[in-house]
């Protein structure tokens, strides 16, 4: 496992996360009653400091009433403004010394604000649901806020017993008292905080598939009305994830959900073991099939191998969005080189300005990036060869599981594989502008 931390604040969203030391475990337990949307919680944060003492340090929240702070058991002064928890513990902690800290807050959870509108918590109609990318988990719990610092979670939420919770993770009890249920997931596998997922709400849960000996749970958690519909669009997910683990290696988690919300969602959401649909998506005639493998193979491509921060997006959408083309390939569907060229003759078609392995914050959600990276992706299959290309794509996820990376480490790990050298085809489509000819084959 490899963790390439940036040394010093992510360059797009530098008041979120502290460099100065790294999470290895979250425990939640939270209280969540969704008529007056209140919700009430406990952080346990086991952590480990870098290099320098810590005389102070800083968690992303939200805004929320603070009810207390400690570090390793002692009241810690701290102030909270502006989505930063400043905390100045009793004792500075040493440097590499493991620590913990322990939160409690309260109030009405909501999105916070982003240059693409409101992200992390959404209050539904009935329920609750929670899609962070890239920096809205703050608006949920205290976290160090950046990507590549990973980490695993223990999460208790307790509700009104009507309602269903859903996060990515094995569900370990389910315990009912009087009129509430508590939900107990972990979530063993090292996972950024952006990638933390919940839903609450009136869900059935049906079984995609049988995973038969040692396959992979897959679960829907769906409204009773989309049930029909749902049934047909994802029918063909275990067949995706059997052709993916072919093509990527072994499925990186213990289990895999998807929730479709009754709500109409802009694009779906990717988080760790969960995928987040909205109703818009369901039409029972497989019409965002793509989407849905899309969202599967982020599950290897952004999740168990993350960005170390989101300059290199790229890693997660190109390949996600070349998986797409590849089960539309083995499935019958239009073959990649025809995907490859309609995604080529949209881009020329475009302003040439994005760079792939820095395409700025404005940028890093722009459909070009999408299209680009995979075509980028395309270019190298064409260069390695199919053998070799996903011989290649075996060995990322299988070097880099649980860890996280930059499109450096990327280009170094394609030169180990390739028969010749790849370097001007990268500097072409990963580090230029201008649109390189459509790959050949």
């Amino acid at each position: 496992m490899a963790v390439q931390q940036s040394a010093g604040p992510d360059p797009y969203f530098p008041a979120n996360g502290d460099p100065r030391y790294r999470v290895h475990r979250y425990e939640l337990t939270l209280d969540y009653r969704p008529g007056p949307n209140r919700l009430g919680g406990a952080a346990r944060i086991n952590a480990i400091a870098g290099r320098a003492p810590l005389t102070e340090f800083q968690l992303n929240l939200a805004d929320f009433r603070i009810g207390r702070v400690r570090v390793d058991g002692r009241q810690a002064h701290y102030t909270h403004r502006g989505g930063r928890l400043r905390i100045r513990p009793a004792k500075p902690v040493r440097p590499g010394a493991a620590f913990t800290v322990e939160v409690h807050w309260s109030g009405n959870p909501r999105p916070v604000n982003s240059p693409w509108g409101g992200l992390g918590w959404e209050e539904l109609g009935d329920g609750a649901l929670v899609a962070s990318q890239p920096v809205g988990a703050p608006s949920w719990y205290p976290c160090n806020d950046r990507p590549a610092d990973k980490a695993s979670y223990l999460i208790s939420v307790t509700t009104p017993s009507a309602y269903s919770v859903v996060t990515g993770g094995r569900l370990l009890t389910r315990t009912t008292k009087a009129s509430t249920t508590t939900w107990v997931y972990e979530q063993a596998a090292p996972t950024s905080s952006y990638l933390v997922g919940l839903a609450i709400g009136r869900y059935q849960t049906v079984l995609l598939g049988d995973p038969g000996p040692g396959g992979v749970p897959q679960h829907a958690h769906i409204p009773a009305q989309l049930l029909a519909d749902v049934s047909r669009d994802f029918a063909r997910q275990p067949a995706m994830m059997e052709l993916f683990q072919e093509l990527f290696g072994p499925y990186p988690f213990d289990e895999y959900a998807v929730v479709v919300t009754e709500e109409e969602l802009d694009v779906p959401v990717e988080a760790q073991g969960l995928s987040l649909f909205g109703a818009n998506h369901v039409d029972g005639a497989r019409g965002s099939e793509r989407l849905v493998a899309h969202e599967l193979a982020h599950q290897w491509f952004g999740n168990s191998v993350s960005v170390a921060d989101w300059r290199h997006i790229w890693l997660n959408e190109g390949l996600a969005k070349y998986a797409e083309w590849l089960w539309s390939e083995r499935s019958g569907g239009r073959p990649a080189r025809q995907l490859a060229a309609a995604a080529h003759r949209l881009l020329s078609s475009l302003p040439q300005d994005l760079r792939l392995a820095d395409p700025g914050r404005k940028a890093m959600f722009d459909d070009r990036l999408y299209e680009r990276g995979g075509l980028a992706v395309h270019a190298l299959r064409r260069a390695l060869g199919d053998d070799v290309f996903f011989r290649m794509l075996r060995g990322w996820t299988s070097l880099h599981r649980g860890g996280a990376v930059t499109t450096r480490t990327f280009a170094a790990h394609v030169a180990r594989f390739a028969p010749e050298p790849v370097e001007e085809l990268l500097d072409a489509w990963v580090y230029g502008t201008a649109l390189p000819p459509l790959p050949e084959g």
